[in-house]
């Protein structure tokens, strides 16, 4: 993996999450390729509920002062900065304060999921692409982790189509059984037409639940990753409509190996 670029992409990850199969690979995934030799980089949303102070973030004024438009609307992009401890490993965080001050994750206190997870999920998508394009820093491999991070493929392979920076990233999609309940806001299709990403996705997006999320990923995806060893049937259903290479799920024990044979083999096409 010496050289390669793995940009990863998720929602929950240790220490600043409790331990899940998502937030603990998106960890251990991330140091075991990088201990191989490849140049990493993690993103995810700076939610409210993780603790600044405690966890040493702090913004990186350089790549902060863009805004985004979110169904016309400008969107301050803040990027902030924290070293895993007794890693040597860096977490961008993609912060809004519209969009990810309040202290929760998906619900309000009361367990009703937030009516703008659309507009998150998207702001979050736009706000990672637009940040690895200011650090230059280019990626052979894109991992998302989670379904806030599931808009990424969508907008690499069509809001992005044109833009040589990212036409030769490979996409890959961890898949988890941590379905949410409801459905997010029935105009994601339309937010997302604004940015010129219509077409399959939005048919996908007709009842934009769990499913839908995962599955709008998966159409974009050039592999897929099973996160645990049960996934709905739905998904395992759809999954195996798709052509694309499927890493079986790999106990954290085995990760080093198994990801370093996945990548390079199924995505590099090293040998």
């Amino acid at each position: 993996m010496d050289g390669n670029r793995i940009l990863y992409v998720t929602t929950e990850m240790i220490p600043y999450f409790p331990e899940s199969p998502m937030s603990l690979q998106s960890l251990k995934i991330p140091k075991a390729m990088n201990e191989k030799g490849a140049d990493v980089r993690i993103f995810m949303p700076r939610f409210g509920v993780i603790n600044e102070r405690r966890h040493q973030l702090h913004e990186v004024i350089r790549l902060s002062g863009m805004n985004l438009i979110i169904n016309d609307m400008d969107q301050p992009l803040i990027i902030k900065v924290a070293s895993v401890p007794g890693e040597r490993i860096q977490v961008y965080f993609i912060d809004n304060e519209e969009y990810f001050k309040r202290k929760s994750v998906y619900t309000d206190n009361d367990g009703n999921f937030f009516s703008d997870n659309d507009e998150r999920a998207i702001f979050f998508a736009k706000g990672v692409l637009e940040t690895v394009k200011k650090l230059n820093w280019k990626p052979d491999v894109v991992h998302i982790l989670g379904w806030m991070s599931g808009l990424v493929p969508a907008y690499i392979k069509e809001y992005y189509a044109k833009d040589s920076f990212f036409n030769e990233a490979k996409v890959v999609v961890s898949l988890y059984d941590s379905p949410f309940e409801g459905e997010l806001n029935a105009d994601i299709g339309s937010k997302l037409a604004f940015d010129g990403i219509n077409g399959e996705v939005a048919k996908y997006l007709k009842n934009p639940d769990y499913e839908a999320m995962v599955k709008s990923a998966l159409k974009y995806a050039d592999a897929a990753v099973k996160g645990e060893e049960f996934l709905p049937e739905s998904i395992n259903e759809y999954l195996k409509s798709k052509n694309i290479p499927v890493m079986e799920y790999c106990p954290v024990d085995g990760i080093c190996e198994a990801y370093k044979v996945f990548y390079a083999e199924e995505l590099m096409n090293e040998s």
